[in-house]
């Protein structure tokens, strides 16, 4: 069990422990920060050359992760391409949060994450694999509906190379593939065309300690396009909407079932799934912490993440306490979001300082950012700047609370959505309806 301490209260709190962060990107700094504010010494290590900026100043990095092995109590892993490291160290007796071989593969493989749910049980959708863009068309000429593309591998992180058709004969789909050969055959090694299939878009995650699921269940709903309404580029997400909740039809009937598959993997899992009146329809597994959903998360958490974090790699079936209600997050970006133009970055964002009408002491997530001399500065190169949070008891209430946050940050060029969460009235209707969330 954990050293623990006294405090003047008479409760028991842990004795500060090392965790060593470790990132591909530099996008989990802002729970490193959560946890070096509990008490606990923090180091943090970006892979990425082009984002060493990104955190300088709100907690100590370090240039090589490898170095500090020695140092660190816990090492909290990231992104879904660490499981043979995370694999080794679990061996060596390492206390790990972060993936495992298997649920590296569940995300990077679509075909094999779909192969997965389809052995326990799950109806999937018809989905085809490709590493010829000639044969993908061949077979849509051949066999016109209405498809999707989702890039396989690390091509899958670059959200605007997924697209999603409108057209019942796939003509729409045929066009795309013809451009993406010509301009990102070297980038797009393989691909997936999946069926479409209309009806809510859902996922539901949960944190798993290498035996068992860590209740409660988040069910969240992903923003994935740039503009108002679902129109523009995927971006990854320029927000998100969920709540935390006991196990309903909607875990049981697929993340449930994935229980002795991931033994070993400990970390936060995501399904994201299309639901309608006829079933759910699980696309894709996100085996890692999500992004913004571990900002949305950390707005609704009320245990102290380094005491979760311990115990989760551990193994410990330990308590999650979350608020009530309904959390809603906002992806604030500059130029050059979603795209990577370093020189665009350079031009229109590099190191401009995010001001505020006043001061926000919650709810505020600096992503691409960095704290020189009291001010926060833009650093890295993608223009994912901050993810802004609210709760309350209903929807609207989180909205509201997220917005009127937003409405008190000032960036130069800064853009985001203003209906992220406003789709709940009629898909938290339906799922109703449909007795999923039940």
């Amino acid at each position: 069990m954990a050293a623990c301490r006294d405090n003047q209260n008479g409760s028991t709190q842990l004795e500060p422990k090392r965790f060593l962060f470790v990132s591909r990107l530099g996008l989990i700094h802002d729970l490193a920060m959560q946890v070096q504010q509990e008490g606990h010494q923090v180091k943090y290590c970006i892979l990425s050359k082009e984002d060493q900026d990104v955190a300088d100043g709100f907690v100590e990095k370090v240039s090589s992760w490898e170095e500090h092995r020695d140092w660190a109590d816990v090492f909290i892993f990231d992104d879904s391409d660490f499981g043979a490291v995370c694999e080794k160290l679990r061996k060596e007796g390492n206390l790990v949060v972060g993936g495992s071989k298997y649920s590296d593969k569940l995300e990077d493989d679509r075909d094999f994450g779909q192969s997965e749910l389809k052995a326990v049980g799950r109806n999937i959708l018809p989905c085809w694999d490709f590493d010829s863009f000639d044969a993908a068309i061949e077979f849509i000429s051949k066999s016109p509906d209405r498809y999707a593309i989702k890039p396989n591998g690390k091509a899958q992180n670059d959200k605007v190379l997924s697209f999603v058709g409108q057209e019942d004969d796939g003509k729409d789909i045929v066009a795309i593939l013809e451009r993406y050969k010509k301009s990102w055959g070297s980038k797009i090694k393989s691909f997936q065309i999946q069926k479409y299939v209309t009806g809510v878009e859902v996922a539901v995650g949960a944190f798993f300690n290498g035996n068992d699921f860590i209740m409660p269940i988040f069910i969240n709903f992903e923003h994935k396009r740039m503009f108002n309404d679902d129109i523009g580029p995927s971006t990854g997400e320029m927000g998100t909407s969920g709540f935390w909740t006991t196990p309903n039809t909607l875990f049981k009937e697929t993340l449930a079932l994935m229980k002795e598959r991931l033994q070993g993997y400990i970390g936060y899992v995501d399904i994201n799934c299309i639901a309608n009146s006829r079933g759910i329809y699980p696309l894709e597994f996100t085996t890692r912490f999500g992004y913004p959903t571990v900002n949305l998360q950390i707005e609704g958490v009320l245990s102290k993440w380094g005491e979760f974090l311990l115990a989760l790699a551990r193994g410990e079936q330990v308590e999650l306490r979350t608020k009530r209600g309904f959390q809603v997050c906002v992806v604030v970006g500059v130029p050059p979001f979603p795209y990577v133009d370093p020189d665009a970055f350079r031009k229109y964002s590099q190191d401009a300082v995010v001001l505020f009408k006043k001061e926000i002491k919650e709810g505020l997530h600096p992503c691409d950012v960095k704290l020189v001399e009291g001010d926060w500065r833009l650093a890295g190169n993608s223009g994912y700047a901050l993810v802004v949070t609210g709760s309350g008891s209903t929807m609207e209430d989180a909205r509201r609370e997220a917005y009127n946050r937003v409405k008190n940050i000032i960036i130069p060029n800064m853009f985001y959505r203003t209906d992220i969460g406003e789709r709940w009235h009629r898909d938290g209707d339906l799922l109703r309806t449909w007795g999923y969330l039940n």
